[in-house]
């Protein structure tokens, strides 16, 4: 596996996942880390953004999947971000997704935040 990366840091959208009622009609902010791991040799090289990952498509489907059809777990999505880059980016042979939920109330506090990351391989 190469050691190259590239990373997309603090990607901010609205969503309405979450189990609690609240989470769900009021929404929130989720903040995405996405690493994506593959050879950059040839991009470096030719200078050519059809040797590498067009970050921009990753960053949409990010937001496609933050914003789009609430789910329970913050897993979940973090989970489908990592399927979507694995499926639409053949050249990607691992990706690290965080999925981080600022302002967390539980039953009697807050917590600044919580976090969920996850590491996917291609052929896993």
């Amino acid at each position: 596996m190469s050691e190259d990366r590239i990373l997309l840091e603090g990607m901010v959208f609205f969503g309405r996942h979450g189990t609690l009622a609240p989470e769900r009609e009021l929404g929130q902010r989720f903040v995405v880390d996405v690493e994506l791991r593959c050879d950059l040799r040839r991009a470096g090289k030719t200078d050519d953004l059809a040797a590498t990952v067009d970050y921009s498509r990753v960053h949409r489907r990010a937001r496609e999947i933050v914003e789009g059809e609430p789910v329970s777990l913050t897993e979940t999505v973090a989970e489908r971000i990592a399927a979507a880059v694995l499926d639409e980016h053949p050249m990607v042979e691992a990706v690290r997704v965080r999925v981080r939920k600022p302002d967390v109330r539980l039953e009697d506090t807050v917590l600044s935040g919580s976090a969920v990351e996850i590491l996917r391989r291609r052929g896993e």
